[in-house]
């Protein structure tokens, strides 16, 4: 039986779907993560908790947000004083090893009763 048009419609939107997903070209190095953090740590801790006020905490952030957000800023897409001068000079390898290890910290939350 041939597939009908909505059928071959939704397999068509699926496609597209799946081509604009953001590509990681590689897996990350959680250990060389640990060592490249260490220009983190003075805004986003070493540990991924923030330090200074304007700084977000990115524990446990997913890997690939984390790329993502550290190209946008590499490219200008977005921008923010330090991170943009930061984010200029990581490679697309840095950038991996770097979510990897934000990505790998485990932090449990307790809400209030």
């Amino acid at each position: 039986m041939a597939p009908t048009t909505r059928e071959l419609t939704l397999i068509g939107l699926l496609g597209l779907a799946l081509c604009a997903l953001p590509a990681v070209s590689q897996a990350g190095d959680a250990a060389a993560g640990r060592e490249k953090a260490r220009q983190c740590r003075t805004c986003h801790g070493i540990d991924g908790i923030a330090r200074i006020p304007i700084a977000p905490h990115i524990a446990g952030e997913s890997e690939i947000y984390l790329v993502t957000q550290l190209k946008a800023f590499r490219s200008g897409k977005r921008t923010h004083e330090i991170m943009t001068v930061i984010a200029k000079d990581l490679t697309d390898e840095d950038m991996a090893d770097l979510a990897a290890w934000y990505a790998a910290i485990k932090f449990e939350v307790t809400l209030p009763e």
